[in-house]
């Protein structure tokens, strides 16, 4: 008798640890929540031109994290519906916008909702979300395969200018470049470390001006000299342009008599009667002849 009461509850004890282990297991599948009813959510719908691989089922996320699922897709028109059940609780802003983001590299999707502005009011049950597209993985893929052909054709083009062909190629050229002048090449580098190595020994003008510190200073000094020299030679051609103007404006004695009729008739009537004088002289006439 006492070992079938033991029995039993030994069978109660497993019981009970049974139940506790799957309303455990119950609750952790709920995100930590206990309730026997599931909460329905709200819904909401977005437009895409391509839904790009998203179906039932797949999440809908806000900064990484689950905020509801896909319920239904469908085609309305020449755009495709995603039906959204959002999470009860989850407040979506108005000015939010959804696109559909790749999960992982092996082409499972999931729709992505930006936060939007904090002032903005939430979606109601039933309202539009806004979208936007985005880039799909296998057209990245077709982007690196165009490139990849391109950058194989650049090299295909490097290789045909660098290798062998008809009329030389550019080694050819190159070769045959150096070995037709490469005297003249040898020549000229020779001739170069010989100036060099003059100019570092200080021989020659230009080797003393380099390395001769008290001629480098004269030289400084004498170009200073000229500088104030050509200095001067402007200021003088600019005050013989003063007395040019002047002269020619009949400014002053020097331009009165080049310029001024009644002086010059002047001077002609002078020269006139000292030449009279002089001829008078020269015949006796006159007190003084």
């Amino acid at each position: 008798m006492n070992n079938n009461r033991l029995q039993v509850i030994r069978v109660g004890l497993f019981f009970l640890l049974g139940l506790a282990l799957l309303w455990t297991t119950f609750v952790a599948l709920n995100g930590g929540r206990f309730s026997f009813f599931k909460e329905k959510g709200y819904a909401l719908t977005a437009r895409f031109d391509n839904l790009k691989g998203l179906k039932k089922g797949d999440e809908v996320t806000m900064a990484g994290v689950k905020v509801g699922s896909v319920a239904e897709t469908r085609l309305a028109g020449q755009q495709a519906e995603a039906l959204l059940n959002i999470n009860p609780g989850v407040a979506i802003a108005g000015d939010a916008v959804a696109m559909v983001a790749q999960s992982s590299l092996l082409g499972t999707s999931h729709l992505e909702v930006s936060a939007g502005s904090p002032g903005a009011a939430p979606l109601g049950p039933g309202a539009v979300i806004a979208t936007k597209s985005s880039t799909d993985l296998n057209e990245v893929i077709a982007q690196l395969g165009h490139l990849g052909e391109r950058m194989e054709q650049v090299v295909s083009g490097i290789g045909k200018n660098l290798g062998s062909g008809e009329g030389g190629s550019l080694f050819t050229k190159v070769d045959k470049l150096v070995t037709e002048n490469g005297p003249k090449l040898t020549e000229a580098i020779n001739n170069i470390q010989e100036i060099t190595a003059k100019l570092r020994q200080g021989e020659g003008t230009l080797g003393k001006l380099v390395n001769d510190p008290k001629l480098h200073d004269e030289l400084l000094a004498a170009v200073d000299e000229i500088k104030k020299a050509s200095g001067d030679a402007r200021s003088i051609l600019a005050n013989a342009q003063t007395l040019v103007d002047q002269v020619k404006s009949g400014k002053g004695t020097l331009g009165t008599l080049i310029y001024d009729d009644t002086t010059g008739k002047e001077i002609q009537t002078v020269a006139k009667n000292l030449r009279e004088l002089s001829e008078k002289l020269n015949n006796g006439q006159g007190t003084l002849g």
